[in-house]
């Protein structure tokens, strides 16, 4: 089985790094499981990300998101959910992860086979040059044991 873990975010601008921390955390605590998907960390995805979901039988993305939840709640969404984060109240860079998803299965079918799922970090403090604050930084670790939960579970299962 094929499957793919990505950080997503911006590493000078706050919060946004928490998708980026959050897999670099999951790296160091799973190690058993790292070696078993293919990892990336990537700054600014866009468009590039169909490429990356390409032959993957599954996917989780773990990036910042705005919400009305509070600072450092873990969300878990999966590809048919990630609509309702537009690029104007969702991820905290433009063109985000449901678009993209959305315009590749429309041009490359063979995307729709990829089961996505996001393990989304609300964040409130986007800044360039800030840290990430002390509400999303405790959540990184329960965002590193999501993103386990998943690959585990498709590990398990061997979905095709």
């Amino acid at each position: 089985m094929n499957i793919l873990v990505l950080g997503i975010g911006q590493s000078l601008r706050g919060d946004d790094a928490a998708g980026l921390e959050a897999v670099r955390i999951w790296q160091q605590q799973y190690p058993q499981s790292t070696g078993r998907v293919r990892v990336e960390i990537n700054e600014l995805p866009g468009l590039e990300l169909l490429d990356m979901l390409e032959g993957m039988d599954a996917a989780v993305l773990v990036d910042a998101v705005m919400s009305r939840a509070p600072a450092g709640t873990v969300i878990r969404l999966e590809a048919e959910e990630l609509a309702v984060f537009k690029p104007d109240a969702g991820f905290t860079h433009g063109w985000g992860a449901a678009e993209t998803l959305g315009l590749g299965i429309s041009l490359f079918p063979g995307l729709a086979k990829c089961q996505v799922t996001l393990i989304g970090i609300v964040g409130n403090q986007f800044d360039l040059g800030a840290g990430i604050g002390p509400e999303v930084r405790k959540a990184l670790t329960k965002a590193a044991a999501m993103i386990e939960y998943e690959v585990d579970s498709w590990l398990e299962s061997g979905i095709k």
